[in-house]
């Protein structure tokens, strides 16, 4: 919360520059045992930019947040930032090893605040013990408690309480999970609690590693919505396309050991990189003509005593000519589709007065479906209100209330999250989708293991060596080859890049079978289905409208952590008449709300009051004996005495208008 500011001697544009200016990268480089991962790197990071950082698995990503976050070192170069500029860094690593609750974890997160906070506490307990109400060293107190209040209430203190509320919940908490020890969630909900812990802080730059990874869809919205109005800098490493685009205005590519700069958001830059991709593409057979050419040449005349100085000076051409290296994308426009086994009769699976109950928690409970063939169906809602559990239930894999029954013919292939679980680690990953792929589309198997990143020997790797993350596009590479005709895919796309994700989404929508798939991204669901299940409240209704618009319906009822200070009191004439009994939930969680903040609004007030009336007290003491000929000195001490004044009556007018709010509700 704390910020440094500086004045410097400069012209107006440059000092406008220079406060724009947070981060200078200069001839940065990064050097590993088999050479560099990047180098010479020079770019700034100026106030309000965001940021997408893009480019391969293994391009240097999260090397360069880490940099700039300076949790490592470069091997070469420099990073230059202000003094005081505050960094908030989200790793995928993250180890959170606290007994707090997660509520407590973000409250004691401000060391400003909390020592404010602390020492307001000590001198309320001073002041109470103490009798001398006339000594000096009393009313130095009063002074010292009087500015401490001041600086808690500039540094937002008084909305820092509601601000963690408003922000946890914004990420998926509810108010139960508010209060229980971080040392009970999953390390999902712990990369959660860390997320909120550096926005409530309100860094001047904000560094985010796959921040959607562990979000659900409703919780990437309200982040989306949180950043495109953050005021400081935001560089984000995602693979979800629509989160870039909403959230970014610059991408910033890592490519061939360098970074390439693009003034736009992540689609924009996709266009203007085909294009340059295709200009370099023609320079680079051009310039092979060319060296081709020259190397003729060089045979030609090198044994030829007269022409051997004129080869020499075509060798060392040759040796200075920097080769143009393009980055082709080998997987752009692949095409890959889904076997479908038989077709199945006119339903594949009938639900009845189905749920599930895990010791008191119901999850959901009375679901009556049939699903017909040919449906196309996103399930949605929350982390935690049990769409894996449902997705279980329909495979009957967990026994619950009601039955499951599918149609005729009906084949499943179910995708689960821990999928990579059941791979047999004693073989290759060209044999673990070998034995599995039948017919025409064995031709294309090492096309197909590429669109999920597995080139060249990668895909004579033993299955037992790979990263968890590896195991999960192997296991969805090997779903893609097995013939069905009933998909259920409980979140297929993570570990996936933007590219992998956009080929098998084309393979669902060409799929001619049914499928049910859970997904938070949005970009991958928009226009893929045709319904949604959603659970909400221990049910599962059916929407017929799209992704977009449910979104909307639901951010309608979060409220983004930005309109904490916006908020408009409710009417008082209006508030007179409407009883509590009548309000809907939402409302009256709004009003809760309001009345919170009329409180600290006469709190603070009521300080700033009795700090006012003290000055203002010991000013007309002081005028009392004021020389009126030195007109100086006298102009100043009567322009101080207005200023305390009027800032009086502003304090005295929000008192008196909180109070009477507070009343009337």
């Amino acid at each position: 919360m704390q910020r440094t500011f500086f004045v410097l001697q400069l012209s107006g544009d440059n000092f406008f520059l220079l406060s724009l200016r947070m981060i200078n990268l200069e001839k940065l480089a990064v050097h590993l045992p088999q050479g560099y991962l990047f180098k010479d790197i020079s770019l700034q990071i100026n106030k309000g930019d965001k940021i997408g950082l893009v480019g391969k698995n293994g391009a240097g990503k999260s090397t360069l947040l880490k940099l700039i976050a300076k949790v490592d070192k470069p091997s070469e170069g420099k990073i230059h930032q202000p003094t005081g500029t505050t960094i908030g860094f989200l790793t995928q690593d993250i180890k959170i090893d606290s007994t707090k609750s997660v509520f407590e974890y973000l409250n004691s997160s401000n060391l400003l605040l909390t020592n404010i906070n602390t020492r307001i506490n000590s001198i309320n307990v001073e002041l109470v013990e103490r009798t001398d109400y006339e000594s000096d060293s009393y009313l130095e107190l009063l002074n010292e408690l009087s500015d401490l209040n001041d600086e808690f209430n500039v540094n937002e203190g008084f909305l820092w309480e509601e601000r963690i509320s408003t922000t946890l919940k914004g990420l998926g908490f509810n108010d139960k999970e508010l209060g229980m020890s971080l040392q009970t969630f999953s390390g999902g909900w712990k990369m959660r609690a860390e997320l909120a812990k550096i926005l409530v802080n309100n860094p001047d730059i904000v560094l985010l590693d796959e921040p959607t990874n562990h979000l659900d869809i409703i919780s990437i919205s309200w982040l989306e919505s949180y950043l495109r109005t953050f005021e400081g800098a935001v560089v984000v490493i995602s693979h979800d396309r629509l989160f870039l685009d909403n959230v970014t205005k610059r991408t910033l590519e890592i490519s061939q050991n360098r970074v390439l700069d693009f003034a736009c958001s992540y689609s924009k830059y996709k266009v203007l990189r085909a294009e340059e991709l295709e200009r370099l593409t023609g320079a680079q057979k051009q310039q092979e003509k060319e060296i081709k050419h020259s190397e003729e040449l060089i045979n030609k005349f090198r044994a030829k005593k007269n022409k051997a100085a004129f080869a020499q000076s075509l060798i060392k051409k040759l040796e200075k000519t920097e080769r143009i290296v393009v980055d082709n994308d080998e997987i752009t426009g692949m095409k890959i589709d889904f076997p479908l086994s038989v077709q199945p009769g006119k339903w594949v699976l009938d639900m009845k007065d189905m749920g599930k109950t895990y010791g008191d928690k119901l999850l959901f409970e009375g679901v009556n479906l049939t699903v017909g063939r040919g449906e196309k169906i996103a399930l949605l809602g929350a982390n935690g209100t049990g769409k894996s559990t449902l997705l279980k239930r329909i495979m009957n894999d967990l026994k619950g209330d009601g039955t499951v029954e599918y149609g005729h013919n009906v084949n499943i292939t179910y995708f689960a999250q821990d999928q990579a679980e059941s791979l047999d680690t004693s073989k290759t990953v060209f044999e673990t989708v070998d034995d599995i792929a039948k017919g025409e589309i064995r031709k294309g198997l090492r096309k197909t293991l590429g669109a999920f990143l597995f080139r060249g020997e990668d895909v004579d790797k033993k299955v037992a060596i790979l990263s968890g993350g590896e195991r999960t596009r192997l296991a969805l590479c090997q779903l893609l080859l097995s013939p069905s005709n009933f998909l259920i895919l409980d979140e297929p796309t993570n570990h996936l890049d933007i590219q992998s994700k956009e080929i098998l989404k084309a393979a669902l929508k060409n799929y001619q079978g049914t499928f049910i798939v859970v997904s938070h991204d949005r970009e991958f669901l928009e226009n893929l289905t045709n319904r949604i299940w959603d659970i909400e409240n221990q049910s599962l209704k059916v929407h017929h409208f799209g992704v977009k618009d449910f979104l909307k319906r639901k951010m309608a009822l979060i409220q983004p952590i930005k309109d904490i200070k916006k908020s408009k009191p409710l009417n008082v004439e209006t508030s007179k008449v409407v009883s509590d009994s009548t309000l809907s939930y939402n409302e009256k969680k709004e009003l809760k709300r309001q009345k919170n903040k009329w409180r600290n609004q006469i709190s603070s007030s009521e300080k700033n009051i009795e700090r006012l009336e003290r000055n203002i007290l010991a000013m007309d003491k002081q005028m009392e004996t004021l020389d009126y000929s030195d007109t100086h000195k006298s102009n100043k001490i009567l322009a101080d005495y207005e200023i305390l004044k009027k800032e009086l009556d502003e304090q005295m007018s929000i008192w008196e208008s909180a109070t009477l709010e507070l009343d009337a509700n």
